[in-house]
């Protein structure tokens, strides 16, 4: 610990007016002061202010203006899904500044610099590599603190993406753009390298940040948890699956919790087009904001039972159907489904479609039945996705209609199959274990000791511990 640093950043927040929020407070927002509760609802969802900490979470109701019972959640019937299970989908687009559940993340991994003195604010910028989400999450929670922050991110992102960085960074050239799209996070990791030269860059790496996981694990888990028990309530319903894409594997711990908690198996999602869990695959693809072509070093891989693959054909098109009038107007009027339904499936980003697809693949291949739930999430909405509706309009030659939406739900919906996906034996997840090697050991310098320690559950489970322990530190950080 620095306790130089410690003292002068309490005295740099004290003057901002900034209170940083504890762990549980993010894990159960009801706990939270009332006089910050109540002050809140002064403070716009998406304004520079200290306050917007205290939203960092998944129990805003949908105005903000105050905390819900349990995180907002939807329930696909299966008029949609055509399978008897219950699939929970747990709304990311309600987390404020982003409208992504990242910021959550930023916020787990930047704390901990915060209390121990690693992060010197006077000297110092944070730089947060992403495709995406994640950098956004970074910026807004540096924003916030009033700290210098670079943001990193593949060239080929979403325009909606870099709209916002460029509206939030205090200088564009603090915008880094690497060549490729979703697929090259190689490309990201060359970059990070080259800024690491310089120690005024500290490097909060989402894919190698074990903070990243502890904070899912500590939060999202037990938000999940009281979202699948609010649905539960006097029913037999029985959690059998938590589903979530891979990305940097963060919002994967949850399903570790989940899994300590309801008794949960884990299913990881990635993309068909670059099956490298599956098949030690590569390629390129357009489900945004999973990543691909390595194993993050915070993917906990012998805790992971299925790897589920979805293709990018089908959470372009199917974004188009759930994102345009016509294809809201097919599915009231064709499909049968509640005009109110209908009108929520723009909260669905590409990688929460991915994730529905996947949870749908895993009940048929499971055969799972009206009393058995998987719980899954959407981490981001389709706000972020709307310039991508032109492109795939464009596969139709300008005549996109509803017999073209009947294509899509026939093709995307109602025939999937469940191709693709792997229950993972332990010579499996040995396999998959090892393919981080060449990544993290060969191109990013861990060592062997350090990269193999993360077989034992215990190693997690102490990241997880940590994290929780955090709360004294953050109450003698605010007193200072």
């Amino acid at each position: 610990m620095n306790e130089s640093i410690i003292s002068k950043t309490s005295e740099y927040f004290k003057k901002k007016g900034i209170i940083l929020p504890k762990i549980t407070e993010l894990s159960d927002p009801h706990s939270i002061n009332e006089a910050i509760i109540e002050k809140l609802k002064s403070v716009k969802k998406n304004a520079i202010d200290p306050l917007n900490l205290f939203r960092v979470h998944w129990f805003n109701n949908r105005d903000h203006s105050s905390f819900s019972k349990v995180p907002e959640n939807i329930v696909l019937p299966s008029e949609l899904t055509g399978v008897d299970a219950k699939i929970i989908v747990n709304i990311g687009r309600l987390f404020p500044l982003i409208t992504a559940h990242k910021v959550l993340a930023a916020y787990g991994c930047l704390l901990p610099r915060i209390l121990n003195g690693e992060f010197d604010y006077t000297k110092q910028k944070a730089v947060w590599p992403s495709t995406g989400n994640y950098c956004r999450g970074g910026v807004a929670i540096s924003r916030i603190l009033g700290l210098k922050s670079v943001a990193i991110l593949p060239e080929g992102m979403s325009k909606e993406r870099f709209d916002w960085l460029e509206n939030w960074v205090e200088d564009k050239k603090d915008i880094i753009k690497t060549p490729g799209t979703e697929s090259n996070v190689k490309e990201i990791y060359d970059a990070c390298n080259e800024l690491k030269k310089d120690p005024k860059n500290d490097i909060i790496n989402q894919f190698s940040e074990y903070y990243n996981y502890a904070i899912h694990r500590a939060v999202t888990g037990p938000a999940l948890e009281k979202a699948f028990l609010e649905v539960k309530k006097e029913t037999n319903l029985k959690p059998r699956f938590y589903v979530s894409a891979s990305g940097s594997s963060g919002t994967l711990a949850a399903g570790d919790y989940l899994k300590d908690s309801l008794g949960t198996l884990t299913a990881v999602v990635e993309a068909l087009e670059c099956p490298t869990l599956l098949k030690n695959g590569y390629g390129e693809h357009n489900i945004q904001g999973i990543g691909d072509k390595h194993v993050p070093l915070i993917h906990n891989i012998m805790n992971t039972d299925f790897v589920v693959d979805v293709s990018d054909k089908a959470t372009d098109n199917l974004n188009l159907v759930f994102n345009t009038d016509i294809g809201r107007d097919y599915l009231i009027k064709k499909i049968g489904l509640e005009d109110s339904l209908v009108h929520k499936l723009p909260e669905f980003g590409f990688s929460s479609i991915a994730n529905i697809l996947a949870s749908i693949k895993l009940a048929k291949y499971m055969n799972l039945g009206k009393e058995d739930a998987i719980i899954t999430v959407a981490t981001d909405g389709a706000d972020l996705y709307l310039s991508e509706l032109e492109k795939t309009k464009n596969n139709f030659q300008g005549v996109f209609d509803s017999a073209a939406c009947a294509n899509i739900y026939e093709k995307y919906l109602k025939e999937i199959d469940t191709d693709n996906m792997l229950e993972l034996s332990q010579n499996d997840k040995e396999r998959i274990f090892n393919l981080g090697y060449y990544t993290w050991v060969e191109q990013q310098g861990v060592s062997l000791k350090d990269f193999e320690k993360r077989k034992d559950q215990q190693f997690w489970l102490n990241h997880y511990n940590y994290m929780l322990s955090l709360d004294d530190r953050v109450e003698e950080f605010n007193k200072l």
